[in-house]
């Protein structure tokens, strides 16, 4: 089976998995460990897409 994602899928998929793993390897409730890792996730969306902007506008 072979997988093709584009690369904002990947970097979504990275972002998701990443968010998750510091949710819970750095909180100790619950309710800590989702909002951090929900706001791990918007900053990980936030850089994905300024980056990109920055790279699209710097490109010419």
């Amino acid at each position: 089976m072979k997988v093709n994602l584009s690369h904002f899928e990947a970097a979504l998929l990275l972002a998701l998995l990443s968010s998750v793993v510091l949710g819970v390897v750095t909180k100790k409730t619950d309710s800590e460990r989702l909002r951090y890792g929900l706001r791990c996730f918007g900053y990980f969306m936030l850089a994905l897409f300024g980056i990109g902007w920055v790279m699209y506008l710097g490109h010419g």
